[in-house]
């Protein structure tokens, strides 16, 4: 009934005018919800990560950290939902959580009576009035590249989204120093204090060292000039040294030991979805499965796959359908000049036509040359099975875009589906078959 109101709305009254009941019907519920629920927020710490890349991992490894020094925690990301060490996968597929889920999961926090709780904010929940009256803690950006413009249109727009959260003056507040609009948001103050951090000579918390490894990540990190940690992650990339280094940085304005930010790091084994190793037994080749969906994040993914891997990075990779269109033939340019055989799939089309979204890829490939190096399989489980057939020895097959999730709508129609599953029972049949 709402959506047939809405799109009634927008076909008779002016845009603003229609921005205008939304931005009002938007604020009125979450207002209803939180009364409804008995405002569970308040009172509630609560510590926010905001940016296109990286909040999954940065609040897990928060989470970790808290943990590991005593605190009770309520966490909700993208891939996983945990109150008091209670976890379970979010199977909700939706960037934004509904109102009445996300207050749902407030309630409980509350009553579990948590120290801390962290929170994977995006764009489309700041500007939509979500976290309206929800008290913030510590806020954290972690970076801003190309996402969602089918939504905000431009970048400055998406910026100011992103912005709400720092607007609202947070007693902390952590910004990536290394990060191309690290001074847009370095004009907003935090209520007591705010940090940086990165490699930048000038952040507060600074990358000194790095080490990579097929299976983890070392850094040294130094706060304020004085303080040292040396810290290892079971996750591997500059990008994930990048996130647990945020991570770190708030537990550290939060009072949080030095031997219990370690260890909180160390804790933190994996994230679905996020550079997971597939178990492929004693083939070879490795299988590692990423939630990367923007180009920024498969330009990561793809240049940490290429230093430790031996022999080929093979990418399995699509685009989500009704979705930024900008985005698949810079992800097509990016996969040509990085990868090293490609195989372009669907991933999501929702009500879009497929083709059309492959047709985008497949024309930034081609437009660096690199068609030669690509093959395309529209089947999505045809594509898997075809690279973990042509991987040999020392080989890495990155399968992209769906990560963590349980299900993909294709056409309009939910169906089950996990990249991860789908790899291992590929696997099981072909050695169940010899």
């Amino acid at each position: 009934m709402k959506e047939k109101l809405v799109k009634g709305a927008r076909k008779v009254l002016p845009q603003g005018s229609v921005r205008k009941l939304e931005d009002s019907y938007r604020k009125a519920r979450v207002k209803a919800v939180s009364a409804r629920y008995g405002y569970p927020a308040r009172g509630l710490k609560v510590i926010a990560v905001t940016g296109t890349n990286g909040k999954t991992t940065t609040i897990n490894y928060i989470n970790s950290i808290m943990k590991a020094a005593g605190h009770k925690t309520a966490m909700f990301s993208t891939a996983l939902i945990e109150i008091d060490g209670v976890e379970r996968a979010n199977d909700l597929n939706r960037t934004v959580p509904l109102t009445v889920e996300l207050y749902e999961f407030f309630r409980d926090a509350k009553k579990a009576k948590v120290d801390y709780v962290v929170l994977e904010i995006t764009s489309h929940a700041l500007h939509q009035h979500k976290l309206d009256g929800v008290p913030i803690e510590a806020a954290i950006m972690t970076n801003l590249t190309q996402d969602h413009l089918d939504y905000h249109k431009t970048m400055e727009e998406y910026a100011a989204a992103k912005a709400l959260l720092f607007k609202g003056n947070p007693r902390y507040i952590v910004l990536n120093h290394d990060d191309a609009w690290f001074e847009y948001y370095d004009q907003f103050d935090a209520g007591e204090q705010k940090m940086t951090y990165g490699e930048h000579e000038n952040a507060e918390a600074r990358i000194v060292r790095t080490k990579l490894y097929k299976k983890g990540s070392e850094a040294d990190v130094t706060f304020d000039h004085q303080t040292k940690l040396e810290l290892a992650t079971h996750l591997p990339g500059k990008f994930n040294i990048s996130n647990m280094t945020a991570a770190a940085t708030i537990a550290y304005l939060l009072g949080v030991s030095v031997n219990d930010i370690i260890s909180g790091v160390a804790d933190l084994e994996a994230v679905p979805g996020r550079f997971e190793h597939v178990d492929t037994g004693d083939k070879g080749y490795e299988v590692v499965v990423d939630y990367a969906h923007t180009p920024d994040a498969l330009e990561k993914l793809l240049e940490t796959a290429q230093s430790i891997t031996k022999n080929r990075v093979i990418l399995v990779f699509g685009a989500t359908g009704d979705r930024d269109k900008g985005k698949r033939p810079v992800m097509g340019e990016i996969a040509a000049r990085l990868a090293d055989r490609i195989i372009v799939t669907d991933e999501e089309s929702y009500s879009e036509e497929p083709r059309g979204i492959r047709e985008a890829i497949i024309e930034g490939i081609e437009k660096v040359g690199a068609g030669g190096k690509m093959m395309e399989i529209a089947d999505r489980r045809e594509a898997i099975a075809k690279a973990l057939s042509i991987a040999t020895n020392g080989d890495m097959i990155l399968v992209t875009g769906m990560g963590h999730e349980q299900f993909r709508i294709i056409n309009g129609k939910k169906e089950p589906w996990n990249d991860a599953a789908v790899v291992k029972e590929i696997i099981s049949q072909k050695t169940s078959r010899t």
